[in-house]
């Protein structure tokens, strides 16, 4: 091996090392397999051989910075560091789980794990209007969760309101036992599930028997002024054209609209156009709406969740699918 592919780093301390690389050095054997380099420790010393090696030194060096403060990384972060590296963004990854957003109950921090992630946080915060486009697992739900929760701590906020379309195999309620709110609960089980590892199941109740939670289907925005609230339209990919415009124009004063939803998964009956396709279009360049596109690389869940939505993406170029989504993203103000 010729000498400019070697390159060596120091580790701090064995803790740090452990970090770093895992348990029986899996992160180790991910590295080398990612970037084809050999990596050997001697005591504190960590050498790098091979091609790539000034660029897993440089992944490293980040990812020790990352668990020097106090943080744990993953597979999934280790391969989401490597490909901003390879990008030339390796200063960047520093940024990586820096701020936190929200604490949960537990005390659990609650921070961005990708750049994707920080994007669309820094357009909710910016903007009154909010669309955020991706597939599942990337936080689009929770972290705009985590976000409302804080503004009704802060009191920038009197009400938090979650709701999604009641969509599967177009609308379909009548064979779900119960009335019609035993009908939804199924639909609107992920909201609860993240308010609830936001706030705890106790607070919660409280704060929804007090009105400053309500989490219904969309149908029953219908007819409503929703002011100094933080909206929340999950799914949306399954709204219509009408429900999206009824939607939208809830908005009352002192209000916030965040609008997620996954434009590869809609559930609307044949012939039926999804409202958030055609919202994207209409509503490009708008002052203060900003449109976030995440994808697989901001998948925070199992690694195998990422690898599956990037193999269904790599499909979906060979084979395009109807509707497709526009290809745009509004700048963040």
């Amino acid at each position: 091996m010729e000498e400019q592919y070697k390159v060596t780093m120091e580790i701090e301390s064995p803790d740090q090392y452990m970090a770093i690389f895992g348990l029986k050095d899996e992160n180790m054997e991910l590295l080398r397999g990612e970037l084809g380099v050999e990596i050997y420790a001697h005591g504190s010393e960590i050498t790098i051989t091979g091609e790539k090696a000034e660029l897993c030194r440089e992944v490293l060096e980040r990812l020790r910075d990352i668990v020097a403060r106090g943080d744990r990384i993953d597979r999934t972060r280790i391969r989401y560091a490597i490909e901003l590296a390879a990008e030339g963004n390796a200063d960047r990854i520093a940024e990586i789980m820096r701020d936190v957003i929200a604490i949960t109950y537990r005390g659990r921090q609650v921070k961005c794990k990708t750049m994707g992630q920080k994007t669309y946080v820094d357009a909710i915060r910016k903007n009154t209007c909010t669309f955020a486009i991706g597939p599942a697992g990337t936080g689009k739900t929770y972290l705009a969760v985590a976000l409302a929760v804080v503004a009704l701590k802060n009191k920038e906020i009197e009400k938090i309101i979650l709701t999604r379309p009641a969509v599967e195999a177009g609308e379909k309620l009548g064979f779900l036992p119960g009335d019609l709110a035993q009908k939804v609960d199924p639909y609107l089980r992920p909201l609860y599930d993240a308010i609830n590892d936001m706030m705890g199941t106790e607070a919660y109740q409280k704060l929804l028997e007090r009105g400053a939670v309500e989490v219904a289907p969309l149908a029953y925005m219908r007819g409503r002024t929703l002011n100094d609230a933080f909206i929340i339209l999950d799914e949306a990919q399954n709204t219509t054209s009408e429900q999206m415009k009824m939607f939208l124009t809830r908005m009352g004063m002192g209000s916030k609209m965040v609008i997620t939803g996954d434009v590869t998964q809609i559930d609307l009956p044949a012939g039926k156009k999804s409202g958030l396709v055609e919202a994207l279009d209409v509503l490009k360049g708008v002052d203060d709406i900003a449109i976030v596109t995440l994808s697989h690389k901001d998948v925070v869940r199992h690694e195998l969740v990422q690898a599956i939505v990037k193999a269904y993406e790599k499909h979906d170029k060979q084979e395009p699918r109807t509707p497709s989504v526009p290809r745009f993203r509004t700048p963040v103000r």
